[in-house]
């Protein structure tokens, strides 16, 4: 047997090892030739953060196509066409033209694709309000006078100092040229740096009262933060004048309809310039999907500024902008897919809402009333579980979403009644009296009631009694009472029983013995001891440290449980669930589901006409709690309530909300019905749900 062993051992080393060895050289060769043969995009973005946003809706896009999709990579202007030239970098979605076509050379293998926003990147030379209006300016060639310049000169060196670009962007050589042409040199200053600092201490200047001069670009934040118009103005330039390789646009320097320029149309000094998709030549003749999607692709010029201002205004951390990219493409799920479609004719056109050809196309038209979290609008976008919820289904129908708001519940049924809208949204209970004038969709989310109350309210000396008396029955606090008696009886019991025949405290006969053995009990258990009764017999004093050690964790318990249930009742008042509404102020919405159960309970409501206005009565105290839908109020205490409000009790009574179409249009509520159903059994519904209401709702 020990001689098969070796002899075993030299097969496996011949035979097997090499054999591995070749399956493990098969394997890699076959990963490496999968990868080469998926399809791979080099994506680069500009350096202005405000123009990422287009990076990472593109990216998805093509993610969508099925390309791999390295970076996107930062990169300057010069850099960037240099490397997609070479081919070092396949394309970025953050071309400024004309101001680019001066970084492309005439032979370079580079191509413009589509147009993304349309005559829509302005930009010029801003001053603030106060200034131009109190000195009279609205030229830049004004800036020639000392004086005026002097008003902008923080480091005393005799010329204003002008916020301008970047030293690698286009628009530093524009600015430079223009001091030049007009004059300028000897009384402004271009000031160049970190654009993003220099513009916040702008901004700071300008808020603390100090006259201001800057340049900046639409879309870009800026213009939301000073409003031009309200903020600042424009400064028109005295003549066209741009670098000669930008010369064929000085007839596109005067822009018709700018709010805040002394005259229309503007001089502003800038062609409006495209923003374009810019791709190596010969990246798009091998992939022609991507230079149909490019051509497709159209982001509104205010969905980007929207996005740049939410991008700004909080934090604007990297999974915010990728977050802010995948709202938007689920936002217009429809013409993402009709680009994509156009792309890749048979590509998944939207991964969780494909057109099944139930409808032609045209236009959802969808009149909405803002509700959170059904409906929210904010940053001149609109978001909400509902809006979601429509555009998904627009989708599958193949309809884009066109959204109007109104404010009462009444003009969205006459809308559509009317036939100006076909549906209506936004937390929509189904009630019987709205069912007899408009039809309902399928319940679009079970929920329920809820009350909600304020943590501010005061009570009296009596409620305070109260709701002592009620905190201390809801508690855990009578469970532990009955624990503590049981187990004071069963001290007392043993310690009698070892102490009676030697310890004079205790008396031997059990009537008397009993009540003096009951005392030192509690004492004992309390960790107070008077001392005046002690165990004196060896295993009397071992039960008597085991109780003390005892006594310290029960009470412990005790007072957290007093301590937690007075806090609760502090924060809860006298009103814990819908039981104790009766004989409180309790405001509601009118029409409402809330409205029609109140009055069941013995609730007179005090009725208002929209749930702002029951949050505005209890936050000054003229109510006691609000009854309305649970979604809505558990919303506004997480999101905008936090501190002031809370909501109390279980929900109750159960609502179905669901959206109002037509009673005529029943071809819609059977398209929009078998949508949502299918959104349902395939999962995306729930993913959406729980997104917006967590797993547990």
């Amino acid at each position: 047997m020990s001689a098969e062993v070796p002899s075993m051992r030299r097969a496996f080393a011949v035979f097997v090892v090499p054999l591995v060895a070749l399956l493990l050289v098969v394997s890699d060769a076959g990963t490496a030739a999968i990868a080469q043969q998926e399809p791979r995009v080099r994506l680069a973005r500009a350096t202005w953060d405000t123009g990422w946003f287009q990076a990472e809706v593109y990216r998805l896009l093509l993610e969508r196509l099925g390309y791999r999709v390295d970076g996107p990579v930062t990169m300057d202007n010069a850099d960037f066409y240099t490397a997609v030239a070479a081919g070092d970098v396949d394309l970025w979605a953050n071309g400024w033209f004309p101001a680019h076509d001066v970084f492309i050379a005439p032979d370079a293998p580079v191509t413009k694709v589509g147009t993304t926003v349309d005559d829509g990147a302005l930009q010029g030379y801003f001053m603030d309000a106060a200034t131009a209006q109190a000195h009279g300016i609205s030229n830049l060639a004004e800036l020639a006078d000392p004086e005026i310049a002097a008003l902008f000169d923080r480091d005393d060196d005799g010329r204003a100092e002008l916020i301008g670009c970047d030293a690698g962007w286009s628009c530093a050589a524009t600015i430079d040229h223009h001091l030049r042409a007009y004059g300028l040199s000897e009384t402004v200053e271009q000031v160049q740096g970190d654009y993003s600092p220099l513009i916040a201490e702008t901004i700071d200047r300008y808020e603390a009262g100090q006259p201001v001069l800057y340049y900046t670009w639409t879309p870009n934040w800026t213009v939301g933060a000073l409003v031009p118009g309200v903020d600042v103005v424009w400064l028109e330039t005295p003549f066209p004048s741009l670098p000669e390789d930008q010369a064929a646009a000085l007839d596109a320097t005067s822009i018709a309809g700018i709010r805040g320029c002394a005259n229309d149309p503007c001089a502003v000094g800038w062609p409006p310039n495209d923003i374009r998709v810019v791709a190596n030549s010969d990246f798009l003749d091998a992939n022609p999907g991507v230079r149909r999607l490019g051509e497709q692709v159209v982001i509104p010029l205010e969905d980007i500024s929207a996005q740049n201002v939410r991008m700004v205004s909080h934090g604007g951390d990297p999974e915010d902008i990728r977050r802010h990219a995948q709202e938007w493409v689920d936002a217009n799920a429809g013409a993402v897919g009709r680009w994509l479609e156009t792309a890749s004719p048979g590509a998944v056109t939207y991964e969780d809402a494909s057109a099944d050809g139930a409808s032609d196309g045209g236009t959802l038209r969808v009149v909405a009333r803002t509700l959170p979290p059904f409906v929210i609008y904010a940053d001149r976008a609109y978001s909400g579980f509902e809006v979601e919820l429509v555009r998904l289904l627009a989708a599958r129908l193949g309809m884009s979403v066109e959204i109007d708001a109104v404010d009462t519940v009444a003009k969205q049924i006459d809308d559509i009644t009317r036939g100006v809208a076909d549906v209506g949204i936004g937390g929509t209970a189904i009630t019987e009296s709205r069912e007899q004038i408009v039809d309902f969709s399928l319940p679009v989310l079970d929920s329920g009631l809820t009350v909600m109350t304020s943590t501010q309210r005061s009570h009296g000396f009596g409620q305070r009694i109260m709701s002592f008396l009620r905190a201390i029955w809801s508690s855990d606090l009578p469970w532990l009472l009955v624990v503590f008696g049981i187990a004071v009886l069963l001290a007392a019991h043993l310690i009698w029983w070892l102490e009676r025949r030697q310890n004079p405290d205790f008396g031997e006969r059990y009537r008397h013995g009993i009540w003096d053995s009951l005392y030192w009990s509690v004492v004992t258990m309390s960790t107070v001891g008077y001392g005046d009764k002690v165990a004196r017999g060896s295993p009397g004093r071992v039960v008597a440290l085991v109780w003390i050690a005892l006594g310290t964790l029960v009470f412990a318990s005790f007072t957290a449980s007093i301590a937690s249930s007075l806090a609760v009742s502090e924060l809860r008042g006298d009103i814990a669930g819908p039981s104790d509404l009766p004989g409180n102020q309790v405001a509601t919405v009118e029409d409402s589901a809330a409205h029609a159960y109140l009055p069941s309970i013995g609730v007179g409501p005090v009725v208002v006409t929209d749930v702002d206005d029951a949050y505005a009565l209890l936050d000054q105290g003229e109510v006691d709690a609000i009854v309305f839908d649970a979604p809505v109020l558990h919303f506004r205490v997480a999101h905008e309530g936090q501190g002031r409000f809370l909501t109390v009790g279980p929900d109750f009574d159960k609502v179905q909300y669901g959206f109002m179409l037509n009673e005529a249009d029943a071809e819609l509520r059977e398209q929009l019905n078998i949508a949502l159903l299918e959104m349902s059994e395939n999962g995306v519904y729930r993913q959406l749900h729980d997104r917006w209401f967590g797993a547990d709702n």
